[in-house]
């Protein structure tokens, strides 16, 4: 009784842990079943020699929103066309010799796995794309370049049914619209902006974790922005709308930290508080008040560099959450908005560069073992752990897609030989053969929706028609089977042994690199090089979004990190923002000999001489045209800014080179 009652209370617990999968799960997966039997059937009937990779295209291409599959689409056909055209050039070259075919098709798929990291989104897939197409046309035809030609127009032709497949059957059955998660998405981040200003007005500093948890809300849309673009008529409005929204919400937290360290050194204001929460709470006026406050400011004998910044920054919070408000707006309504802003994405160079040099390595590791093993089908062995390794490059977790690839080939292969020794078992029908892909395909649909198996879900949708290569006739050979199959699951191995053993990158080294790199932005900023202070935001924010994902669990080394990496940011944003404002504020003559003492402080980086330049600006700024005067209190603020940096992260900075650089 007590053991039937154990097992029934077993099997309880494990159908509540088993969550069926929603009805848009479910139509998603009716509609890359059709729309990869609608490819296949059209590539049957047009001939095409390659038809089941009309089929392959539409499992890449598989998205649950409309505008994904459609983004994805444009970039995969631009790099075919760049990959066709290299294609024909290496055959032209290097025709006649295997070797150097390889190193140059190793070298070419380096340089756009290295491109790639740069790159975001679908166009980080285009890009490398490029690189493994070569492959298909070229490596395949190894023995018969004559033939590049041919399977390059093959493959151009096959790609283009797959797009238009999924595209038509995308439209007919109404596939869903991005739009709604982008929207909903907007507006989480805008809550999680708003509670981190609200907090730092209230109670002061909310901390660098909640700051970088607010940016990575505001950060993580940017992907669906690129592709609202193509679902609207007026889509470029609606993304230029969400990219200068995202921007006033990465401005908004850093300037909220700005003005809670200036209340909190300088004094604590609780007017300028009041005004601040009024402005967010809807209050029109409390912005121009604040604006008639700073230019009163400017103008008296007893003004200092501090009370410039408060006001300076009660002013940017109010000005950013006005821009954030207009940028949703125009994500909705599709109207103009107020400017246009670029998100730069942060990359390190020296994760590239290893990224790049894995996949040559991969590629060359790959060549000999197969050469020396002498098994037929090897160029197609080759192709498959070049497109692994060039798809793990742009992964954000490469070990988990080799992983996937790992369990997923085997899984591929194993579904591929029963749908065709026993369930087609020798059929020749399409109906039948639609009908023997269904179960497996739609699997494969869901668990790919699902973070844990979305790997593994991926491999098994895109490489099961490739094992199973469906043909008009079917031919139905064992020998071909098997030989294919034991080649893609070594190639599966060898990616995940590559991905564990070649030039591994940790988060410890990315923390470095990233660091390393702030440094140098810093560097250049106090300098006085030429850069766009508002783009610099971003790519701080970005870089910080970053760094926050490498750092590990919670804790105080995590914290510790995050403060040096918000320092550093706040330096960088600081002091190219003060740059741009003396670069305009040099042809004005009032202001001849606090610029030049200001870029002389910015160089050395003391905090003592930025007080100083801050305040030889302010006493100018009395004299000095009206018009100037606002930029004079931005850069004021900026330096006032830098120097509170300087002051408390005094020893990270000496330790990086940054403090006493005069």
């Amino acid at each position: 009784m007590a053991e039937g009652s154990l097992r029934r209370s077993w099997i309880d617990a494990l159908l509540d842990r088993i969550e069926p999968p929603p009805l848009s799960s479910w139509a998603y997966a009716v509609r890359i079943w059709l729309a990869m039997m609608l490819a296949l059937y059209a590539g049957f009937w047009l001939q095409l020699e390659s038809a089941s990779s009309a089929a392959v295209t539409v499992a890449i291409l598989a998205q649950p929103r409309r505008g994904q599959a459609l983004s994805k689409a444009a970039y995969r056909f631009l790099g075919t066309l760049v990959g066709f055209a290299v294609a024909i050039l290496f055959a032209a070259l290097f025709g006649q010799d295997r070797v150097e075919m390889l190193v140059a098709f190793a070298l070419w798929m380096g340089l756009c796995v290295f491109t790639a990291n740069y790159l975001q989104g679908t166009k980080a897939y285009g890009a490398m794309l490029s690189g493994y197409t070569v492959a298909i046309i070229a490596i395949n035809n190894i023995d018969a370049p004559q033939s590049v030609f041919a399977t390059g127009v093959e493959r151009v032709a096959a790609i283009t049914l797959g797009i238009v497949a999924i595209t038509f059957i995308n439209d007919a059955l109404g596939a869903p619209s991005i739009f709604p998660d982008l929207s909903a998405g907007m507006a989480k981040a805008r809550d999680a902006a708003r509670d981190v200003v609200r907090r730092a007005v209230q109670d002061g500093d909310p901390g660098p974790e909640a700051a970088a948890e607010a940016m990575r809300l505001a950060a993580a849309p940017r992907d669906a922005i690129g592709v609202v673009a193509t679902e609207f008529h007026d889509g470029a409005n609606r993304a230029a709308g969400a990219r200068s929204a995202v921007a006033a919400l990465f401005a908004s937290v850093a300037a909220a930290r700005s003005f809670a360290l200036a209340v909190t050194r300088s004094g604590d204001p609780d007017d300028l508080r009041a005004s601040v929460l009024a402005g967010l709470d809807g209050d029109r006026d409390a912005l121009p008040t604040l604006v008639a406050r700073l230019d009163e400011l400017a103008e008296r004998e007893d003004a200092d560099p501090d009370a410039v910044l408060r006001l300076r920054r009660a002013i940017d919070l109010l000005r950013q959450d006005r821009l954030a408000e207009d940028g949703i707006d125009a994500l909705e309504t599709g109207r103009a908005p107020l400017r246009d802003m670029r998100l730069p994405v942060h990359r390190d160079f020296p994760d590239a560069l290893r990224n790049a040099a894995r996949v040559v390595i991969t590629i060359a590791i790959s060549a000999a073992l197969f050469v020396l093993s002498g098994w037929p089908a090897t160029s197609a062995a080759l192709l498959q752990v070049s497109a692994f390794a060039a798809l793990a490059s742009i992964n954000p977790n490469p070990v988990a897609f080799a992983t996937g690839a790992l369990w997923g080939m085997p899984l591929a292969a194993a579904c591929a030989g029963i749908v065709e020794f026993l369930i087609l078992d020798g059929g020749q029908g399409f109906p039948l053969l639609a009908i023997a892909m269904a179960p497996v395909i739609v699997t494969a649909c869901l668990l790919s929706l699902r973070p844990k198996t979305a790997s593994l879900g991926f491999i098994l949708l895109v490489f099961f028609p490739v094992v199973l290569a469906p043909t008009n006739p079917q031919p139905y050979s064992a020998e071909s089977y098997l030989t294919s199959s034991v080649l893609f699951c070594v190639a599966g191995l060898i990616l995940f042994l590559v991905i564990r053993i070649v030039l591994p990158t940790t988060n410890a080294q990315r923390r470095r690199w990233s660091l390393d790199a702030a440094r140098a932005d810093v560097v250049e900023a106090l300098s006085g090089e030429p850069q766009e202070a508002d783009e610099r935001v971003n790519l701080d924010a970005d870089r910080l979004v970053q760094f926050a994902g490498w750092g590990g669990t919670a804790g105080a080394v995590r914290r510790a990190a995050l403060r040096h990496a918000f320092a550093l940011a706040a330096l960088d944003t600081a002091a190219a923002g003060a740059q741009a404002g003396l670069n305009r504020l040099a042809g004005v003559p009032a202001y001849d000999g606090a610029v030049r003492q200001a870029r002389a402080a910015l160089r050395a980086a003391e905090a003592g001489p930025l007080r100083a330049a801050g305040a030889a600006l302010l006493a100018a700024c009395r004299a000095g045209p009206a018009e100037s005067r606002p930029t004079a209190t931005r850069v004021v603020a900026d330096l006032a800014t830098a120097s509170y940096v300087v002051e408390g992260q005094g020893r990270v900075l000496r330790r990086l080179g940054l403090w006493g650089r005069g």
